[in-house]
């Protein structure tokens, strides 16, 4: 089965990951929390580009519009 991410999904995971990196670039965040949010945050943007998120295939989740057959 193959999962995928609908648009909605993708411009939220951008804009989450945007909105960690700058909180960290501007030293809103810091220390540990911040590693682990700017960890987050890069897996947010790859997945954002890629259109698929891993979590998403092992609990069979799709955000994206279902083709009927």
């Amino acid at each position: 089965m193959k999962t995928n991410m609908g648009k909605l999904d993708k411009i939220l995971r951008f804009l989450l990951a945007l909105a960690v990196a700058l909180l960290v670039y501007y030293d809103v965040l810091q220390g540990p929390l911040s590693y682990i949010l700017m960890t987050v945050a890069v897996i947010f943007f790859l997945t954002s580009l890629t259109g698929f998120c891993p979590l998403y295939g092992l609990l069979g989740i799709s955000s994206g519009k279902s083709k009927k057959k």
